[in-house]
């Protein structure tokens, strides 16, 4: 078969682009936050709002996952600017920085699978 012939309708995908779940909304209200500031705060809002309407059986861990990266980045955020005076800060600050955006693409990555999260009340990736 040449690359231009049309495929057989087995071999086309029935899926295609990508999925804005809620768990990918949710973790990309996340992301944007680097840049706003404020869309964290709405991400978290509506992970407690949609974790008491699951729509499928992955998607719970996935809520559980949201609410504590958010709360890693509100305490690790607050804890890194207490702690710049004693200079630790300065490291703890993009640590967290890096935990939040690891922990956000793989539970997008999961979420684009609709696979629930392996280790939802982690406080680490």
């Amino acid at each position: 078969m040449s690359e231009f012939e049309p495929k057989p309708a087995s071999q086309t995908p029935t899926t295609s682009g990508f999925d804005f779940n809620n768990p990918t909304i949710i973790n990309l209200l996340y992301l944007a936050s680097y840049v706003t500031g404020i869309t964290g705060i709405v991400g978290v809002v509506l992970a407690y709002v949609w974790r008491n309407e699951p729509k499928a059986a992955w998607e719970a861990s996935h809520y559980e996952y949201a609410i504590k990266t958010f709360w890693i980045f509100f305490l690790g955020t607050i804890l890194g600017f207490l702690l710049m005076i004693v200079l630790i800060g300065f490291l703890i600050l993009p640590a967290v920085a890096v935990l939040v955006v690891v922990r956000c693409v793989m539970s997008i990555l999961n979420a684009q699978k609709q696979v629930p999260m392996p280790n939802p009340g982690s406080w680490l990736v």
